[in-house]
């Protein structure tokens, strides 16, 4: 089984700053594509960084230049740094991962983290 579990949210004034943390344990061989997607209240889930396995990046326009994502291969971890958080940034900041579990089957499957709570508020 695999295991993603999301830290670093919680309340912060417009303008400020938090780091969210994903650490990825159990059953894994590789990981491919990680990413950050959020969703607020009302709202779909949308896609607001991604990362693939060599480093390249992608991010949501309403992100770009404010959030950065990177991630550790050794030690299966993906981070969020957001700067110059708005109130539009509230919501449940999931973390998701392409893995493939064994080194004898190639299937990989699409996991999710519980969700954690990014408020922006004065």
């Amino acid at each position: 089984q695999v295991q993603l579990v999301e830290s670093g949210g919680g309340l912060v004034q417009p303008g400020g700053s938090l780091r969210l943390s994903c650490a990825a344990s159990g059953s894994i061989f590789s990981i491919y594509a990680m990413g950050w997607y959020r969703q607020a209240p009302g709202k779909q889930r949308e896609l607001v960084a991604a990362i693939t396995s060599g480093g390249s990046t992608n991010y949501a326009d309403s992100v770009k230049g404010r959030f950065t994502i990177s991630r550790d291969n050794a030690k299966n971890t993906m981070n969020l740094q957001m700067n110059s958080l708005k109130p539009e940034d509230t919501a449940v900041y999931y973390c998701n991962a392409d893995i493939r579990s064994s080194r004898y089957n190639s299937a990989r499957g699409d996991y999710w983290g519980q969700g954690t709570q990014v408020t922006v508020s004065s």
